[in-house]
């Protein structure tokens, strides 16, 4: 188990190295120095990123399945990050496509390869070399230079990200500018924007720019983020709703699912459903094959990851399936695994078309007024249930009430009301 302040530095340890890493292989292969990544500064954060989802959801992993982690996790960052800069940037900054084994040119199996070795060896050797050499240091110099670097890369990527936003809008907006004052901002900002453009450009010579499609005259349309959130919530509801029944039938009782405190939903199901509509929307019209196995690797790593965070966040498991053939640490199981491949499949091929069309059919500013509203009362549900959680977990622990917020989920959320709504739930010594 690694302190806050170790996954910190380990966090920018491995973003320099990944930056040093990246830049190396640009330079020899354009034979000239280039700042490879997306901010200012010397960090790529994707390897920074990597390393810590790995090192925290892991821990427990030994060998091929170590390995097998790291290379799905860190392959998903790096596809997902690759959308991501294209969705807001209209431009491809690397491709594989002409490598065999790849996936819409943003990763491919040699690539996923050394993901997975890097993991591998970061977790079993590098991490505890680094944090011996982390310990070194004073506490009140390791602080306060982790302060400060988080300071800096807080601006840099603000900064980085406000003027990249104006890349896909092309530099001649900043003439129409007609006052004094905005001509000095004007000339400042196209100053600005033309270095950071020139880096870009440099960084990435073979950025190949894309087109999107707007339609704003449909609520929701595409995978827009309208969409996904109206699906989590759905899919929040319906996972409750489709447990409940599978608990009745199964074990001949009935017993509450749900994730919140306030209403039936499941966020695990929501969350899901999502998640896997943003990952393979594109694949949609793929093979059934293609999207089940997909579903497969993606919904196991989904529900591990999901266990791994409940145990740390809230001291309990919710699920056990030891006793249950091919389960990993009672974490996953292969035969829960395949259902979430089944679930890919049913949901993209036949009940997404029919719930997207619902869902665009909400009049523009009526669907925007509900969003809002959905937003606000999950995040508040959430924020509670998280704290009913960290609550019932200090009890368990012995932990006296001193502060407000304790009084009152003590008062609102005792003992016997959690274990109704969650009585699945075991706690983790």
């Amino acid at each position: 188990m690694y302190t806050s302040y170790e996954v910190l530095w380990l966090f920018f340890v491995s973003s320099f190295l990944g930056w040093v890493l990246e830049t190396v292989a640009a330079a020899v292969k354009q034979k000239r120095f280039v700042n490879r990544g997306l901010i200012n500064g010397p960090f790529c954060v994707l390897y920074g990123t990597g390393i810590v989802i790995v090192m925290v959801f892991c821990q427990e992993l030994q060998g091929i399945w170590l390995f097998l982690a790291g290379l799905l996790i860190s392959t998903v960052i790096e596809w997902s990050a690759g959308h991501l800069i294209e969705h807001f940037y209209h431009e491809k900054w690397w491709d594989y496509s002409k490598i065999r084994w790849n996936l819409d040119g943003y990763v491919c199996l040699p690539i996923s390869l050394f993901w997975g070795t890097l993991s591998f060896v970061m977790m079993k050797w590098g991490n505890t070399l680094l944090v011996r050499v982390f310990l070194i240091l004073p506490a009140f110099w390791g602080k306060l230079i982790l302060w400060l670097l988080l300071a800096f890369l807080a601006v840099d990527m603000l900064a980085t990200l406000i003027l990249l936003s104006g890349r896909s809008r092309r530099i001649q907006r900043w003439q129409a500018v007609d006052s004094w004052m905005d001509d000095i901002s004007s000339s400042l900002g196209k100053k600005i924007y033309a270095r950071v453009d020139r880096r870009i450009q440099k960084a990435y010579p073979t950025a190949v720019p894309t087109q999107s499609e707007v339609h704003t005259e449909v609520f929701a349309y595409g995978c827009s983020l309208y969409k996904l959130l109206w699906l989590f919530v759905i899919g929040a509801f319906l996972g409750d709703l489709v447990e409940t029944i599978f608990c009745r039938v199964t074990a001949g009782v009935w017993m509450s699912r749900s994730s919140l405190v306030w209403g039936p939903f499941s966020i695990v199901w929501g969350l899901a459903m999502a998640a896997a509509t943003a990952l393979l929307y594109r694949y949609r019209d793929r093979s059934d094959s293609f999207l089940f196995v997909a579903g497969t690797l993606l919904g196991g790593a989904y529900e591990y990851i999901c266990s791994v965070f409940t145990e740390l966040v809230f001291g309990k498991v919710f699920w056990d399936y030891s006793s249950l053939p091919f389960n990993l640490g009672g974490r996953i199981n292969l035969l829960y695994c395949f259902f979430w491949g089944i679930a890919a499949v049913v949901w993209l091929k036949l009940c997404y078309p029919v719930m997207s069309s619902w869902i665009e059919k909400i009049p523009v500013k009526i669907g925007k007024y509900l969003t809002g509203i959905l937003v606000v009362f999950m995040c508040c549900n959430i924020m509670v249930s998280c704290m009913a959680l960290v609550r019932s977990d200090q009890r368990q622990k012995g932990i006296a009430a001193t502060s407000g917020w304790q009084h009152t989920m003590d008062e609102r959320f005792d003992d016997a009301r959690m274990h109704r709504i969650y009585p699945n739930a075991v706690v983790i010594k």
